[in-house]
């Protein structure tokens, strides 16, 4: 911004000094011209009232000294150079002066011819004269000096404009540190005050939005801690329930039991990763490769075909392309695929299929069925929008997304029909199995 500032305020220096500077040289030659006309005829006429009318007589005529630089003649009508000093024969500029006063400027002279006058007759003429390269000289100086006037209040311009730059960037530039130390996580910052009203103004703005930030993460932070402890010990303790509801000899309740044991773990685990989601903003950080593909495959598939059979409905996973050395993150993933189940068996069609693709560096999780979709990625992933349309919370998808970015992956509609998602998890070497 100061450099944007300073050459802003240089450009308008610039272009007021051309149109000034300009119009200025020309009135400064014209008026060294003119002004050694005037002095030319001054001295012209200074001879010609001492010239005596008898000069023509024999009577020597006395005519003042000229400057310096300055010629004096006196020319008689024949055109003759009868004192003084000039051309021997008197020029056009002579010849025009029997009319009334003459000026010319011709092989490099201003001249300036005056007729002497008596009883009514013209006696002669005074010729004076100078080099134009005089004159010339004295507006080169002239032109010099306005030349040093012109880079002189460049030069001041350019210290004015850098001392005003630094005033105007200087709050802004603070502004600027305080952004990125509330990027950095620092939510205490706060801009300081400056001495220009608008960007006091921003700062303001800033430091208002940034306290209701803080205020809105802390009641966030609060419903987190809130949640974790409201949550975490009911779970607890129902766990610890059925786990010992199970030491009972009864062949009739352990399934139930143990099924409702799967569940609560499930649930555990799910309240753990959204905590985890919860309370880890920012960039996406590595999570633990605890669980080998196929695994948590069949795992997935344990879960899940139940629940799509009482529906009527196929649920097929397909490990063969399943690499068997390498690890992925147990919990968000499968997170990540019982949402798109679940999803699946609310508002998809038909028969539904789990692959796995190996892509190298990633995995790529497949979840598809028979039905379509033609609502817009963007809104398919908002809050608040379910998949079929109706019904829900339209958490589940968006909640996915959240858990696949904490991965580093991504979670996109790969296409509408048949409606597959694909998750791509990525890997590395030390993702493989020990």
């Amino acid at each position: 911004m100061r450099q944007r500032v300073v050459r802003v305020a240089l450009t308008a220096v610039l272009v007021a000094l051309i149109l000034l500077a300009i119009p200025l040289a020309l009135a400064i030659r014209s008026s060294l011209y003119a002004d050694q006309r005037d002095t030319l005829e001054r001295a012209a006429l200074a001879a010609a009232v001492r010239v005596n009318p008898d000069y023509a007589t024999g009577d020597p005529p006395e005519l003042p000294s000229p400057g310096a630089g300055e010629r004096l003649g006196l020319y008689d009508p024949s055109l003759r150079l009868h004192a003084g000093s000039g051309p021997q024969t008197g020029d056009d500029t002579v010849r025009r002066a029997f009319r009334g006063v003459a000026r010319s400027q011709s092989d490099g002279e201003l001249v300036v011819a005056v007729p002497v006058s008596h009883a009514e007759r013209v006696i002669g003429v005074v010729r004076a004269s100078s080099a134009v390269s005089a004159v010339r000289n004295r507006v080169f100086l002239g032109w010099a000096a306005l030349l040093g006037a012109a880079v002189l209040a460049l030069a001041v311009a350019v210290l004015v404009a850098r001392r005003q730059a630094w005033v105007l960037a200087a709050p802004l530039e603070d502004l600027s540190r305080h952004c990125r130390a509330v990027t950095d996580g620092d939510l205490t910052a706060r801009a300081a005050p400056s001495t220009i009203a608008e960007i006091d103004q921003v700062a303001r703005t800033h430091n208002d939005m940034l306290h209701s930030l803080s205020e809105l993460l802390r009641h966030e932070r609060d419903f987190t801690a809130n949640a974790s402890h409201q949550l975490r010990t009911p779970l607890t303790g129902l766990q610890l329930t059925l786990e010992a509801g199970l030491e009972r000899d009864d062949d009739q309740l352990r399934p139930v039991l143990e099924e409702a044991l799967a569940s609560t773990r499930r649930l555990h685990h799910t309240v753990e990763e959204v905590l985890r989601l919860a309370g880890s903003p920012g960039p996406p950080h590595r999570a633990t490769a605890d669980r080998p593909v196929a695994q948590l495959l069949e795992e997935t598939d344990e879960r899940w075909h139940g629940l799509f059979a009482q529906d009527g409905r196929r649920l097929d996973s397909d490990t063969r392309d399943a690499p068997a050395d390498v690890r992925v993150p147990g919990g968000p993933v499968a997170e990540i695929l019982g949402v798109l189940l679940d999803n699946a068996r609310a508002h998809g069609h038909g028969s539904v299929r789990v692959a796995v693709r190996d892509l190298d560096d990633a995995l790529a999780f497949d979840v598809t069925d028979e039905g379509t979709l033609d609502t817009e990625p963007a809104r398919l992933f908002a809050r608040g929008q379910t998949g079929g349309g109706a019904g829900g919370t339209g958490i589940g998808l968006a909640l996915a997304r959240d858990l696949a970015v904490s991965l580093g992956g991504r979670l996109f509609l790969a296409s509408g029909d048949p409606t597959t998602f694909t998750l791509l998890v990525p890997v590395r070497q030390d993702d493989s199995a020990p």
